[in-house]
């Protein structure tokens, strides 16, 4: 089911950038998402997303997204893709996510987005411009086999037509690479994947692959994930019963060692294993707060 509401408020931020992907903002200009994967973090009760195959669009968001950027202080990153995929099928049809990226282009944003999806590219005209002051963009990849990724990604984009877009956005000047997470344990905890992810992505130009050996698992998504196991690999979710229990971080297998294949690797292809993250000027915030505060105080003296 496809429903529309008006948010209150559009962008929530962070004292500080976030160490992983650089985020000083973020925003949903949705809420679920169609591309269905098997092991979404989003399923679980504190999201408090009932149904996530009903996907909620908001639709006054580029109005709210005019009237937020002019008030913010530090200009820092701008992160889509948090709690849905902003490129998900629908996106195609009702372009919320381009329309948003028209108005960061116009205010002067940077942004970083996180995606399965080779949609990206129909907007790599706004991105060109957002590129001059900052602009990354980060495809989720967890396996470097497309059968195996059907199945954990029902939905979304083929991995293989993933890689293409990297290097197509790369070609074009836009710095793009790769989130390897999770990595499914039992499915995906294998050297042969870890070093197929990381070739093909050399050859694809990425920049950069910001990884994490293992998954999450709580509450209603894990019920979600294991029933799926069940239904696509059959005695698979008596593993995880067996090896995580009620836990919440289930490591992959042998996660040192697939970390150290992975940063040689890496080295070996000149890939980073971290983002290099958009410089956002805290000196000029704290400036602009500690200006605030001394005419909150010239003020109390009248």
């Amino acid at each position: 089911m496809i429903k529309e509401i008006k948010a209150k408020v559009l962008l929530s931020h962070y004292r500080q950038p976030d160490p992983w992907f650089g985020l000083k903002y973020n925003m949903n200009l949705y809420r679920g998402c169609q591309h269905q994967c098997i092991y979404c973090d989003s399923r679980s009760e504190c999201y408090r997303i009932e149904n996530f195959n009903d996907i909620l669009v908001k639709i006054n968001a580029v109005e709210l997204l005019k009237k937020e950027l002019p008030r913010k202080r530090v200009k820092g990153t701008i992160g889509f893709g948090a709690m849905n995929d902003c490129y998900m099928p629908l996106e195609r049809k009702l372009k919320l996510t381009r329309k948003a990226l028209e108005v960061i282009a116009e205010f002067k944003f940077p942004v970083h987005i996180l995606t399965k999806s080779d949609l990206v590219l129909r907007d790599l005209d706004v991105l060109k411009e957002i590129s001059k002051v900052y602009a990354a963009v980060s495809f989720t990849i967890t396996t470097a086999d497309d059968e195996l990724g059907k199945k954990v990604e029902p939905n979304a984009p083929l991995v293989s037509k993933r890689y293409k877009a990297i290097k197509t956005l790369s070609e074009h000047g836009i710095y793009a690479g790769i989130t390897m997470m999770p990595i499914l344990p039992f499915l995906e905890d294998t050297e042969e994947n870890i070093t197929a992810i990381v070739k093909k992505a050399h050859y694809a130009k990425a920049k950069y692959i910001i990884p994490s050996f293992g998954m999450t698992l709580r509450d209603r998504q894990r019920d979600y994930y294991y029933r799926k196991l069940d239904e696509l690999f059959p005695g698979l979710s008596q593993k995880y019963r067996k090896s995580f229990g009620e836990r919440y971080s289930c490591a992959a297998r042998n996660a040192k060692k697939l970390n150290k294949l992975f940063k040689n690797l890496c080295k070996k292809h000149e890939i980073a294993t971290r983002i290099t993250p958009f410089k956002t000027d805290t000196s000029k915030q704290l400036n602009l707060v500690q200006l605030g505060n001394k005419a909150q105080k010239i003020k109390k003296l009248f």
